[in-house]
């Protein structure tokens, strides 16, 4: 019975022992945890953090650590994740190092606390790649120079290509003015004004790939490659940015194909042009005779690559063309542009006399 009653009592003093040493550690990581949710400096200089498209709060809490800001990042990923502060939000922010660690990240969870240092550009269906490099270069830190250099540096368009399947072999032709004319999908864009052309660019590719993958199984089946459909979608695109439209004068473009008829765009003569002059839908007209590949009078087929940079629609256009036995077609300039279509080269004048004279 002695003995028993003895068992017990060491027992019963493990025991005791083991919560003391328990409840000691527990104080020794708490005292840690409170510590490291404290300022990390006592005094300093706002520090410029920033969060990228992605980051997650345990990257966040890592990258805080480096820059000094926080103490701890495992003790502070730890705190955000019982406060429910993990929806970091990407961007730029002025942080003050003598801040503690919940108001860190309930200010990078703060939409409305991040810099307002982004610029809006928006690309519209038809935009030439300098207008829209000129657009950007208003906007950023990154001239239209860069960016016009970079869509036709060939090394770099290369090096893009397993990301984008838009971009092809096709593309490579000698008598290409802008590698990535064509290519730039049109849209509103955030970027930040102190970013790259690199950044940039790839930006605009990712849209352009969400489009291509809309319409990858389509062309796919096309009797031509991704490089023409490209070329003839801006072509339809130039001549009349109404989806009704698109489609027959796609199919105009493609009985005239099918015949051996040169296409005869006088849009293809603007983009030809715009080596001397900027964009005159007149001096396209009365300049059928002037000598580049682009000239669908002069050349026969398609330009060697897109003459400014399409939308959607225009696309879907080429790949859906409406069936008839148009070969002509023309647009009030001076009326409500609508549209005229003709089977035959008598009628196609009669319109032209009736509506442009």
């Amino acid at each position: 019975m002695a003995k028993h009653k003895k068992r017990t009592l060491r027992v019963g003093r493990i025991l005791v022992l083991l919560l003391v040493v328990l409840l000691a550690v527990c104080g020794i990581l708490f005292h840690n945890y409170k510590k490291a949710l404290k300022p990390a400096q006592e005094l300093g200089e706002n520090v410029l953090f920033t969060v990228n498209a992605g980051d997650s709060a345990r990257t966040v809490a890592s990258n805080l650590e480096k820059a000094g800001l926080i103490n701890d990042a495992g003790y502070s990923y730890l705190y955000v994740r019982m406060n429910e502060l993990t929806d970091v939000k990407a961007g730029e922010y002025l942080l003050d190092p003598t801040w503690d660690t919940d108001q860190i990240f309930r200010t990078l969870n703060d939409p409305l606390a991040a810099i307002v240092d982004e610029a809006i550009v928006t690309i519209i269906e038809g935009d030439w790649a300098k207008h829209i490099a000129s657009k950007i270069g208003d906007q950023t830190k990154v001239t239209a120079e860069e960016l016009l250099a970079l869509w036709n540096d060939e090394t770099y368009v290369r090096s893009l290509m397993n990301r984008y399947p838009f971009l092809t072999e096709d593309m490579f032709d000698d008598d290409v003015r802008i590698l990535l004319e064509g290519y730039l999908a049109p849209n509103t864009y955030r970027f930040f004004r102190d970013t790259t052309a690199e950044e940039v660019t790839e930006k605009i590719l990712d849209e352009s790939l969400n489009v291509y993958n809309q319409y990858a199984s389509q062309m796919k089946k096309s009797d031509l490659n991704i490089h023409e459909l490209y070329t003839l979608a801006s072509i339809i695109q130039y001549e009349s940015g109404l989806p009704e439209d698109m489609k027959k004068i796609a199919g105009v473009f493609y009985n005239r194909m099918k015949t051996d008829m040169p296409l005869q765009s006088s849009v293809t003569v603007c983009y030809a042009l715009d080596i001397t002059q900027d964009d005159n839908w007149q001096a396209c007209e009365m300049n059928p005779t002037f000598d580049s590949p682009y000239n669908t009078y002069m050349y026969m087929g398609l330009p060697p690559g897109p003459i400014e940079n399409p939308g959607a629609e225009a696309i879907n256009a080429v790949l859906n063309p409406a069936k008839h036995d148009y070969y002509f077609f023309m647009a009030d300039v001076y009326g409500d542009g609508t549209v005229y279509y003709a089977k035959t080269l008598e009628e196609h004048e009669a319109n032209v006399n009736k509506y442009l004279r």
